[in-house]
């Protein structure tokens, strides 16, 4: 159990805040699950699903049927022209064609491709080097060389380094002979062209343009816009947030009277001295509201009384509930009777170890020590089913050959979605998706609107 240091102000506002991004109870029967969209008839069968697993028993035989006929039904939904998921239609073109599953190989290696060779170039081409050799064919060339790097036109730069390779003015410059040689002959060029080659393909295209549907291609401008509002988004959100606790912060300072017992931080960085494997945890913590253990001035000691975590959106919740459980795992593993250092934005802060080995990840302590705090309206229908879970589904090799058939014209049954079926309750890469409403709903339960975190710290003020 935890032993968090907590007050009767901090578990009553704990328990008054307005949870708007509650699941609502779950749908069970046969009659709902029937009248339900695909997404939600999926989401109900894979719990059921789960709690039959759980109790040691096989589902049942309609549970079975419900899911591989609402998942058929979801690849129908997804497969229309106009109003499908460009997603799964990319991935089935790429399984279809040779060409476009080339192309998504080599796409896939394409920016450290580009790095490689702009690293290559820049060795003998950079424009600071270039300023070293007189004006002259020469400089002309590796300022040629250089901007067909900078814009990413191999071919160009292809041509442009055989003819530097065969100027005079660089015969006896064996440095430059063998830059260019290695970079004529490197597989990272070679990729790079025969990726540009393909960009002309019409499967090629309508590939590119179904992802383009989804969202910016990566390294677009679009794409770069995209990321900085969301940061910015981000930002705000934590903002507030911080603003929240803060505003908790003084009214436990006031209830104490004598001092400020309370504060909070921002940007708690995790120190690298603790005895575990920060691997795929969360290492930086958004906001963390902290209460002093000791009454030295000088050398102030702080325990940990609740970890926040601020989020644009739910589904960003739901993909990082995993990374922060592993982060509470990391913190617990604290020795006890040492004192640790963390970096925030306000400077650094003394912890004690017991008070972060008392962070555990049981759902009944995590209640009293975790928020998610989020500013996005709550949706009148919540999806039950995460966007992981539905891409692991769709991308499943029977529901890409089940799409193929339907994309070619051609019968489609859905008892051939049965092997996702069997893989969701035999294969442990499916553990996530059979388990994946509990963790939804735990999210959810985690999660509360800042406007709310402050009305109900508001609220215990008037109670006062």
């Amino acid at each position: 159990m935890s032993l968090l240091p907590s007050s009767p102000l901090i578990d009553q506002v704990l328990r008054t805040v307005a949870r708007r991004y509650r699941l609502p109870a779950f749908a069970d029967t046969p009659d709902q699950t029937e009248n339900a969209s695909p997404s939600t008839a999926l989401a109900i069968a894979i719990e059921q699903a789960r709690r039959a697993v759980a109790c040691d028993e096989a589902p049942a035989a309609p549970v079975k049927r419900r899911f591989v006929e609402a998942l058929a039904r979801l690849i129908h939904d997804g497969m229309r022209t106009q109003s499908g998921d460009p997603v799964l239609q990319a991935m089935v073109l790429r399984q279809r064609a040779a060409q476009v599953q080339e192309y998504a190989s080599l796409s896939a290696h394409a920016d450290h491709d580009s790095r490689s060779i702009r690293a290559s170039v820049n060795a003998f081409a950079h424009p600071a080097k270039q300023l070293r050799i007189p004006p002259g064919p020469q400089r002309e060339a590796l300022a040629q060389l250089h901007a067909s790097a900078s814009s990413a036109s191999w071919s160009e730069l292809y041509d442009a380094a055989r003819s530097l390779l065969h100027m005079p003015e660089i015969a006896n410059e064996s440095s430059f002979q063998h830059g260019l040689t290695r970079l004529l002959d490197s597989p990272e060029l070679g990729r790079l062209q025969r990726l540009d080659a393909l960009a002309s393909d019409d499967l090629v295209r309508q590939y590119r343009s179904l992802w383009d549907r989804h969202g910016p291609r990566s390294g677009s401008a679009n794409a770069v816009a995209q990321g900085v509002a969301s940061q910015q988004r981000g930002a705000a959100v934590e903002a507030s947030a911080a603003q929240a606790l803060e505003a908790l912060a003084r009214r436990l300072n006031e209830a104490q009277g004598d001092r400020a017992s309370y504060r909070v931080v921002t940007s708690m960085r995790v120190p690298p001295s603790l005895p575990a494997s920060p691997e795929r945890a969360k290492t930086e913590w958004d906001v963390a509201l902290l209460e002093r253990a000791n009454a030295d001035d000088e050398t102030a000691v702080w325990d940990v009384c609740l970890l926040v975590e601020a989020k644009a959106s739910v589904d960003a919740a739901t993909t990082d509930l995993s990374r922060l459980l592993r982060g509470l795992h990391l913190l617990a593993h604290a020795e006890e009777n040492i004192v640790y250092s963390l970096e925030t934005r306000q400077g650094t802060v003394r912890l004690r170890g017991a008070s972060l080995r008392a962070l555990t990840t049981d759902e009944a302590a995590l209640t009293k020590a975790v928020l998610y705090c989020c500013d996005a309206p709550a949706e009148s229908s919540p999806r039950l089913l995460g966007a992981a879970s539905r891409m692991q589904l769709l991308s499943a090799q029977a529901s890409l050959e089940f799409a193929g058939a339907l994309a070619e014209g051609r019968h489609a049954d859905p008892q051939d979605l049965e092997p996702v079926w069997d893989q969701l309750l035999e294969s442990p890469r499916w553990r996530a998706v059979l388990h994946q409403y509990p963790m939804l709903r735990q999210v959810r339960d985690l999660m509360v609107h800042t406007e709310d975190l402050l009305a109900a710290i508001d609220g215990t003020a008037e109670n006062s």
